[in-house]
Order: C-alpha cells, then structure tokens, then sequence
C-alpha cells in the first residue's frame, strides 16, 4: 500500500506545501555540504592566522613546561597558574571555533535558506519508534546514504594513502632537518595535503548537493487527490462560500434597504427597474447610487421610498442605464450627468415648493440618454 501511495504521488509539490515544510524546519540540507565549507573556512583561517594562533600557543606551551619553586610547592599558584594557561590557550583557538561555527551556520543556509522553526524541538515519541528508525535504515535513501558513506571513507582513503606514499620519503627526512627548516617543511606538506582533502570534499558535496535537492522535492510530491484537497482547502468547502456569499448579499441588501429613506429620488422604469439617487453639495462630486433592483427588488424600494416620502419619478431609459452601468455607493457614471442633472433640478425645485409653497414645477418629460447606454432602446 505505501507503494502504490508513493507511485500516485506523481505532482511536483505546491507552494503551499513547501511552504508549510519550511514552516517545520523542513528543507533540503547536505551534510557533506557543510564538511565542505567547514574544512575549507577551517584551513583557510589556520594559514592566514597560523603566525599569531603559533606565538600564543607557544607562549601557553613555554609556560606550562616552566614553572619555579613555589609554583610547585604552593598549590594556589598551581591553580591559577592553570586557568592563565587554559584562557590564554582558548582565546588562540577562539578566532578559529568562532569561524567554524559561523561556517556551520552559514552552510545550512546556503542549501535551505535561513529557517528558525520550533517543531524541530517538539517531543516526538514517534522519533523514539525502532521500527521507524529501522524503516528509514532500510529505505533507498537509506540505502543511498550508506553507499554514499561506504564510497566517500574509500575516497578519501584514498586520497591520504596517496598523500602519505607521496611524501614518504620527506617525513622520513624531516628528523634529519633543523628545527626551523623541519616545520617549515612540515607546514608546506601540510597545506597540500589541507587543499587537496577540501578539493575531496567539493568533490563529493558536487556530487551531493543535486542528489540532496531532487531527493527534498521528491519526498513533497504529491498526489493528485492531495492537490485537490489542498485546493478544497484553500479555496474552502463550496457549501460554506455559497453560505457565507448568501450572507454578505443579505447584509447588503440590507444596508441598501437602510440608505433608501435617505435617498434624494428614486428613479423608476416604472415597474422594472428602481434606482435610488442621493447627492449632497459639498461632499459628493456628483449624485451616488444608494440602492437599485429589478422587478420584485424594484417593487421594494419604490414601496419603501413612498412610505418615507421620497419622490419617485418615471423616466425608463434613464432607469435602466442607470441599473446597467451605475454601481451601488459608487458616483453616476460621466456620461449621465446631463440626464441626471435634469432630475436633480427637478426635485431641488420640488423640496423648495414643498417648503415654501407656489407653483407645483413640472415633472421633466422624455429623458434623453447618450446613444448605446439603454439596453432597452438597443434591443428595440
């Protein structure tokens, strides 16, 4: 069964679920990667350092083999003696641990990127199981460890055998040669063979780093069922949406209902369409849509804007353009200023005769609209 799991996992993964992977510390790493660049930072740090990491530690070396009368009859001396030592022999080898380190760090973040992840952390009982552990032996990256660990001991076996029938004969020569002579033979022997184990090591990370890559990418595959259900679940269970889309039309209905008492007119078809209109000087750079509808949706708002006193004016095309191009809360489209201007004018002219009295004015006749804004007229 885990077989025929892994074959079904042909998709390369998602965003998501790498993303969710780095999220548990999950992320391609390459242990000979890191062998790699901490040898290499390793040498590199004791050749450029070697003249000052020689004269403190030979300094630590001359003191601890001297040491007078009381020093070895006092034992507080001896003491102290010994933490002046060992500080001064760790702050010669500090500049070197610290590098190291660095380079440690730095080597996981050049393969998987910086991750700081607390799952690693978590107790996990499951980690403690035999019988996964005997699983992961006994798998092909398993498998593939091992052949890997088998070849790269041969290889640099290899490399320090050759090194070693290499220069032979001058360790052989070196207990003949001055002190001086000697080291400085000893330290060139040394670089060489420092240079060509980091060489071993690109080597082998060369070869590692692609492995380790396609064998992170490949663990993520994922079914084609995984990707549907990831998609389920991001995009969310369409019983729910469709809910939660019924909800937000009620609420905004509701608040469309709300806003048509304050409504300046309603603009009506007259029975199909019903546009309410507000436009308040000063604060709107033209009259806003607050609320439309069709048929049974037009029938309530022109009953609600009676039962507030909203004036209601028939004008059919400027009616329907208005439900086909105009948004809710949002201005009149440009190209219906003029036609709406008319209404606007009209109903200022109403309020004032409401309030003041006079003569009725004279509801506007057949409202133009710019050619193609009608559906009704096109249609016809």
């Amino acid at each position: 069964m885990a077989e025929d799991s892994d074959l079904d996992k042909s998709e390369p993964a998602s965003g998501r679920k790498i993303e969710q992977a780095r999220e548990q510390g999950n992320v391609p790493r390459s242990k000979e990667l890191s062998s790699f660049l901490v040898t290499l930072v390793g040498v590199a740090t004791l050749w450029i350092m070697s003249s000052w990491m020689y004269e403190r530690l030979g300094g630590v070396m001359r003191r601890g083999f001297t040491f007078g009368r009381e020093q070895a009859f006092q034992t507080d001396m001896m003491g102290q003696s010994l933490r002046d030592l060992f500080s001064d022999g760790l702050v010669a080898l500090l500049p070197l641990l610290l590098v190291i380190m660095i380079a440690g760090i730095a080597s996981h973040i050049v393969l998987g990127g910086f991750v700081l992840s607390g799952e690693v952390f978590k107790f996990d009982l499951t980690r403690l199981n035999p019988v996964t552990g005997m699983k992961r032996f006994v798998s092909i990256n398993g498998l593939v460890e091992l052949v890997k660990g088998i070849f790269k001991s041969a290889f640099i076996l290899g490399v320090a055998t050759f090194l070693v029938w290499h220069y032979r004969f001058d360790m052989l020569s070196l207990m003949s040669m001055p002190l001086n002579v000697g080291l400085s033979r000893f330290g060139e022997m040394l670089l060489f063979a420092s240079l060509a184990l980091c060489t071993s090591l690109a080597l082998i990370a060369a070869m590692d780093v692609p492995y380790q890559i396609w064998h992170y990418f490949k663990e993520l595959r994922m079914s084609k069922h995984d990707i549907k259900q990831e998609n389920k679940e991001s995009e969310g269970d369409p019983k729910v949406k469709g809910k939660m889309r019924q909800r937000q039309q009620e609420m905004a209905r509701r608040r469309m209902m709300d806003a048509v008492p304050k409504a300046d007119v309603v603009v009506t078809n007259p029975t199909h369409f019903a546009v309410a209109l507000k436009y308040e000087s000063g604060k709107m750079g033209a009259p806003t849509v607050v609320a439309k509808g069709a048929d049974f949706m037009a029938q309530t708002i022109r009953d609600l804007a009676k039962e507030n006193n909203v004036p209601l004016l028939e004008a059919p095309p400027l009616a329907r353009a208005l439900y086909h191009h105009a948004k809710i809360d949002e201005q009149i489209p440009a190209t219906l200023y003029t036609a709406v201007a008319e209404v606007m004018a009209y109903i200022y002219q109403l309020n004032q005769f409401i309030a003041e009295g006079g003569l009725p004015p004279q509801a506007p006749g057949a409202i133009e609209v710019p050619q193609g804004l009608d559906p009704g007229a096109v249609t016809a």
